[in-house]
């Protein structure tokens, strides 16, 4: 379980033996459904503590997965990337982009949280307030009319 890092960019080769329970690892991406826009790349989604890559400790979630054994994870969909993970064999080497180095869609624990500010909301329930007085005034207008 040795790598290493490319000093001039944030790509990392790590080379995992694969376990009882596989790699330890799952992915998400693929030109079928692209994780992050714009890119189908095969993105690491959830590392299991005890698998091969949570005890090696250097993969994360986040890190997108450029190539496995040398083979370039390219204009994939997700079930063939799936296919090479599974058929990769015992030693498997990964050639990583670290999270840090891209920007992602989806939940985690470096996004900010986009939440609706107040002045947003207070002026939706404004606007609907006013619309609830219209329809009433409205109504009973019609009433007096019949």
């Amino acid at each position: 379980m040795n790598g290493s890092v490319h000093s001039s960019s944030n790509v990392v080769d790590i080379k995992l033996k694969r376990g009882p329970s596989g790699l330890g690892f799952n992915i998400v991406g693929g030109v079928d459904q692209q994780f992050v826009v714009n890119d189908s790349g095969i993105y690491v989604s959830k590392i299991k503590e005890n698998g091969a890559a949570g005890l090696d400790r250097r993969l994360q979630e986040g890190d997108k997965i450029l190539a496995i054994n040398g083979t370039k994870l390219e204009n994939l969909t997700h079930r063939d990337a799936v296919e090479l993970f599974r058929t990769a064999g015992e030693d498997v080497e990964l050639r990583v982009l670290k999270k840090f180095a891209h920007h992602m869609n989806g939940p985690t624990d470096s996004q900010p949280k986009h939440e609706p500010s107040v002045s947003s909301l207070g002026v939706l329930v404004a606007l609907a307030g006013a619309a609830a007085i219209c329809a009433f005034f409205y109504m009973r207008h019609l009433r007096k009319h019949f």
